[in-house]
């Protein structure tokens, strides 16, 4: 799993736990990995790289930056390259789209600070230009050069692409909760289709996109600014990519603030089973105060949360049965597939619970499809001309590199429906299939689940939302444990993310962080 400073920048810093249904927010594709059981968390630990710069990759690290206008006030942009394989650094490039504000001052410059939205697959330049790089506090941008790397395969930095608009439209309309052998099928050729679309459009790149080449790549973007050490922001995915790196560079990590943690060391089974836990959370905190207000369509007050629950469902299953219109140009029809990815999309932040409760209103009780099939467009970065961001490419090919499937069979999925269900009345049927899509990938994946524990690491701030939808509360306590130097910050609230979301309390802890390099006091919490 996208996340949000902008409606759409911190969705992205969620991770889409799956191509199909984005469920966002974590990299989930996993199966086993090294432990016995497909849902035990692994033993193996992220070993560090050797301090030294190998010299087949020294031309890499002493490349010079030539930065450019970027065509948006205040920002410069720059292609910087890196080797496609690491284990062969003469077999080709990729090239990195950087971006940075400089320093606005006044206050001695403390360095670059990278920040990273997640995803995977969420543009971190975008995140920088359109957020970050102008709404971070004023007192953090004074000091820190505010810097972005898209991710390899992400937006600038050579993305990978499959399936045009109008097959995505229909690949998104695809019935994720099937109803016979005929549908499952359909849902089965939906995602090879993309899968085949994704090999063929960047067969060469596919097997090269994991997280721990990026964060290689941002070992090299850091030497060629100049920066001893890396200073870090990541969101959702982003954390595990800022882990990564200090996994792999404990000497190198420099104040590292991870919010809305992953636990690397999970499979995917559990991952997507925990993820699906965490919105059927959320939904609860939605459902208690929809029926506070006035304009509840799900129940009135004193309404029970399993009730609101089943009357979404049964809506669900309406729309499965006979989509409704929405206006679309396309002539796109909101079916249970669409209207279940808007409901998801406004888990993410409970700002976007009045908005869902006016789309709903608007689907159940006219008939009108169009505001859930609005969310349902923001969460798939869909313009209004039908043309989609690669964030679904993207975070598929991620996802599926960096662990082995969840699933690898239709009847495998069907024994873990009741599990999914019991975990999320609501969501679970339909996040039991979509963790079914990596199965179909055309490269096998690189990675495994393991431990991250970056010793020598300097402090590292992790932070968990209690009602995160996307990384569940627990991956912030199980990365916190496992990593050596860190302090986990708790906001007892809603939504996925914490920092830059409204809590003085959680704010004020950060800044001082990066600031002054104090770190939170160990189990301090924010509400």
């Amino acid at each position: 799993m996208h996340i949000r400073r902008s409606s759409r920048c911190l969705r992205t810093g969620g991770i889409l736990l799956t191509a199909a249904l984005l469920v966002s927010a974590c990299s989930a594709s996993a199966s086993t990995g090294p432990s016995t059981s497909a849902t035990a968390a692994a033993e193996v630990t992220l070993a560090a790289l050797p301090e030294a710069t190998p010299a087949a990759l020294a031309p890499y690290y002493g490349q010079k930056a030539r930065w450019r206008s970027c065509g948006v006030p205040g920002f410069q942009c720059a292609t910087l390259k890196a080797p496609l394989d690491y284990a062969k650094p003469g077999a080709g490039d990729v090239r990195l789209a950087v971006s940075r504000k400089k320093a606005t001052g006044p206050g001695k410059r403390l360095g670059s600070l990278f920040v990273n939205p997640g995803g995977p697959g969420g543009s971190a330049v975008g995140y920088l230009q359109a957020y970050a790089g102008i709404g971070y506090p004023a007192a953090v941008r004074a000091r820190y050069d505010m810097v972005a790397v898209d991710p390899r395969g992400v937006a600038r930095s050579e993305p990978v692409e499959c399936l045009d608009g109008r097959k995505m439209d229909t690949y998104t309309q695809t019935d994720t909760t099937p109803d016979d052998a005929r549908e499952t099928s359909e849902l089965v050729d939906a995602y090879k289709e993309f899968a085949e679309a994704c090999g063929a459009h960047s067969p060469g790149l596919l097997r090269h996109v994991s997280t721990v080449e990026t964060a290689r790549d941002m070992d090299i973007v850091r030497a060629v600014l100049g920066d001893r050490k890396l200073n870090y922001v990541g969101a959702s995915y982003g954390t595990f990519l800022g882990a990564t790196y200090a996994g792999l560079f404990p000497g190198r990590a420099g104040r590292l603030v991870l919010d809305g943690a992953m636990d690397p060391s999970l499979p995917a089974r559990r991952m997507n089973l925990d993820q699906t836990t965490g919105f059927e959370t959320a939904f609860q905190s939605f459902a208690k105060d929809c029926v506070q207000q006035p304009d509840c369509p799900l129940g009135g007050r004193g309404t029970p949360t399993a009730e609101v629950g089943r009357h979404l469902k049964a809506f669900f299953r309406k729309l499965d049965a006979h989509p409704i219109p929405t206006g679309d140009a396309d002539g796109r029809r909101l079916g249970e597939a669409l209207a279940t990815t808007g409901v998801i999309a406004a888990m993410y932040d409970e700002s976007s619970w009045a908005q869902l409760r006016e789309a709903l209103t608007s689907a159940m009780k006219d008939k009108d499809g169009a505001g859930l099939l609005m969310l349902s467009d923001s969460y798939y970065e869909r313009d209004a001309g039908g043309r989609y961001s690669n964030l679904m490419p993207a975070n598929a090919a991620v996802n599926c590199l960096d662990l082995p499937p969840a699933y690898g069979s239709t009847e495998e999925v069907e024994r873990a429906l009741p599990s999914f269900e019991k975990a999320s009345p609501v969501f679970g049927e339909g996040l039991a299939w979509a963790s079914l899509s990596c199965a179909y990938w055309p490269v096998r994946a690189t990675g495994e689940p393991h431990r991250i524990e970056a010793r020598g690491a300097a402090p590292i701030v992790v932070v968990g939302t209690t009602r995160d939808p996307a990384t569940p509360y627990r991956w912030a306590r199980a990365l916190a444990a496992q990593l050596a130097s860190a302090r986990l910050l708790t906001y007892e609230g809603d939504g996925h993310t914490a920092y830059g979301r409204g809590s003085t309390c959680i704010d004020s802890a950060v800044d001082t962080y990066l600031l002054r390099g104090t770190p939170p006091v160990e189990g301090k919490r924010c509400s």
